[in-house]
């Protein structure tokens, strides 16, 4: 599983967080595992945003990543790609067209949200770091669930 957004400092490594908190949680972790990257340069080496460590930090969760760029070898190393936002799902489809690797929006495990952005919150305040952390936790929740009943 490998989840993709802009500069991989704030939503995408964060879905990376939460999916693996509930693969643990479900004793899953020989079964699934999962990455994030950016389809940007911008932050590449870079740990996540520190405002988006801190609201993790105050939901329980810790976590660290160092950011990079999606790669050509992503579409061979991964069986799904899930970008947070429809300008990401464009990007991840142009750059390798001829992949068959599904390519699915993340919020489209979000019930009556499906097709919809996961709103970055880079520029925001706190709240919206709250609402993404809110969004991620559902979305990959369902999205482990909906992998366990397949």
């Amino acid at each position: 599983m490998l989840f993709v957004c802009l500069g991989n400092i704030c939503r995408s490594p964060l879905a990376e967080a939460l999916f693996n908190k509930h693969i643990e949680e479900q004793g899953l972790q020989d079964k699934y595992m999962s990455d994030s990257c950016g389809t940007g340069s911008y932050h590449i080496g870079e740990q996540p945003d520190s405002r988006s460590r801190a609201n993790a930090s105050d939901n329980g969760l810790i976590y660290a990543h160092n950011a990079r760029q999606l790669s050509i070898d992503d579409y061979t190393e991964f069986d799904f790609i899930v970008p947070m936002d429809a300008t990401n799902l464009t990007n991840i489809k142009k750059f390798n067209p001829e992949s068959n690797v599904p390519v699915e929006l993340m919020r489209d495990y979000d019930e009556g949200y499906e097709g919809s952005d996961v709103p970055d919150p880079y520029f925001g305040g706190d709240q919206g770091f709250q609402d993404v952390f809110d969004i991620l936790d559902r979305s990959t929740k369902a999205l482990l669930e909906k992998l366990i009943s397949k």
